[in-house]
């Protein structure tokens, strides 16, 4: 995508997600700090952060979990175990991510049911489904990833709706 199309996606997204958080009044959430190829969440953060909103994002573990840390408003990072921005800071365990109002996730694709497909590695299904009460989860992707159909394995967590530059869908 070129530069100029990621900034304006970067920007319907922010908005979107924006709109997510008042119309639901949110006051923590988990998100996470966006790779590469990823859509850009980090303009979101900075509103989230300035807005008093709290912030978790992941910290992936060698055992397949994750920990979390609470966004600072730094621009500092650290490169995770599989090479993707982390947060500095002190680390709360896994359990933590369960105090929020909203989960933001990441996905490589969702199709129109909520199947989300992450890139193989479980961190967000098993994060999800260890959850007693689970608060609302969007996938944040880019049009071309919401899909009409995907597999679903037994282990695969639905999500409840996905950000994308063109739209906020509930499922």
């Amino acid at each position: 995508m070129p530069e100029h199309e990621r900034e304006a996606a970067t920007q319907r997204m922010t908005e979107h997600l924006k709109n997510l958080v008042a119309a639901r009044g949110i006051k923590s959430l988990s998100c996470y700090l966006a790779g590469p190829t990823e859509p850009e969440t980090r303009p979101f953060l900075t509103w989230a952060f300035e807005q008093g909103i709290r912030v978790l994002l992941p910290v992936s573990r060698d055992d397949g979990l994750l920990d979390w840390a609470v966004a600072n408003g730094t621009d500092e990072e650290n490169e995770g175990l599989h090479g993707l921005p982390e947060p500095t800071g002190e680390l709360l365990g896994p359990i933590a991510v369960n105090d929020v109002d909203l989960i933001l996730a990441p996905a490589s694709a969702v199709d129109r049911s909520g199947t989300r497909m992450g890139w193989g590695r479980g961190y967000y299904d098993k994060t999800l489904g260890s959850m007693d009460k689970r608060p609302p989860v969007y996938a944040i992707i880019f049009d071309d990833e919401l899909l009409d159909d995907l597999p679903r394995e037994i282990h695969d967590q639905p999500v409840d709706g996905v950000v994308t530059p063109s739209a906020l869908i509930t499922f």
